[in-house]
């Protein structure tokens, strides 16, 4: 397993990381992602610290907390071989400290993620979102006073606007906090939304992307083509309504490109898809999820081999989409650009 800096920090994370929102299954929402109890996780945790798989991404909200606790009796024994990352800010409850980034909410949040867990410190956590109502400064301070408490080692933060994020690092540097070293982001050939501003503020600043979703909220899996909707007990099924918006001649035009690529390389679409991920600017990890082991053994077969040039380039010219203002703009001045 490649071994990837995340961002510009010393940590070294794997190209692959494991995403636990498949472990509960506490309530409709993540029914429809999975019901991976503590045996099940506890099989699917060695099969990738085998593989070198060894860091393992959670949050708070998933199945209101269940997927921590799986988690953690997963890794009982296993402590020192990996890496927990792990997310707070959304709702944990109906009162009106119940969620967001300030100081009272990120205090129970973290210290709640360590007991679920059963750990004394989380390697990377991140802010799951963003929190207009909270002043950077204040939430900075707060991830900053775990950070040296030795509770937390790295930061992060999850679905931020270029400005946002942009706004958090210039805090961190005025007042000597903490620094977000990742951003959690979405990212797949289906919505390349993320090259538009967030890749240049990451390789500007050195935040490296921890990538959920790789196969565009399980579109690029080769199951849904022209003609074979998705299948009840999947997410694209079963709640259908949620997660990244798409065009669905757009999806097909992908798919077909994905299965092209496939027949040549001999590799499955799943795993092109993620390769092409591996190979883009600032992706430090990819969060790969799995329902079973032969879910999790093929997106290991992501790894371990490259795209060719021209493969990534029928890739590129599938998924493309006219980008939005100002980088449309921007893009008719090559000159003032930086070259790579």
């Amino acid at each position: 397993m490649d071994q990837r800096r995340l961002g510009h920090s010393g940590l070294r994370v794997p190209a692959l990381s494991f995403g636990t929102a498949t472990f509960g299954g506490s309530n409709d929402f993540f029914k429809a992602w999975g019901g991976t109890d503590a045996e099940g996780a506890a099989r699917l945790i060695d099969v990738c610290l085998d593989h070198g798989i060894s860091m393992f991404d959670s949050a708070d909200v998933y199945s209101d907390g269940l997927a921590e606790s799986i988690l953690g009796q997963a890794i009982k024994g296993k402590r020192n071989r990996l890496l927990i990352s792990t997310k707070g800010t959304f709702p944990k409850g109906a009162g009106p400290n119940d969620y967001g980034s300030s100081r009272q909410h990120l205090i129970e949040a973290i210290e709640g993620s360590l007991k679920r867990l059963g750990v004394d410190h989380i390697d990377l956590f991140q802010l799951h979102g963003q929190d207009y109502n909270t002043p950077v400064e204040e939430t900075l301070a707060t991830l900053d006073q775990f950070v040296r408490a030795g509770k937390i080692r790295y930061i992060g933060c999850s679905n931020f606007s270029g400005w946002h994020l942009m706004k958090s690092l210039s805090a961190s540097d005025r007042y000597g906090y903490s620094r977000y070293v990742a951003h959690q982001a979405y990212y797949s050939l289906l919505n390349r939304d993320y090259e538009w501003e967030l890749m240049p503020l990451g390789i500007d600043q050195g935040v490296g992307a921890v990538v959920w979703s790789p196969l565009g909220w399980g579109k690029l899996t080769g199951k849904i083509r022209r003609g074979q909707p998705a299948k009840p007990g999947t997410r694209a099924h079963d709640i259908a309504g949620t997660g990244p918006h798409f065009e669905e001649e757009r999806l097909y035009r992908v798919v077909d490109a994905l299965d092209g690529v496939a027949k040549e390389t001999g590799k499955t679409i799943p795993q092109v898809a993620l390769n092409w991920l591996l190979q883009r600017p600032t992706v430090s990890t990819i969060i790969v999820g799995a329902r079973d082991e032969r879910q999790l053994i093929e997106n290991i077969g992501a790894v371990g081999w490259s795209l060719t040039a021209e493969q990534v380039a029928t890739l590129d010219a599938a998924s493309d989409i006219p980008a939005a203002y100002p980088v449309w703009h921007q893009r008719g001045f090559p000159m003032l650009n930086e070259k790579r």
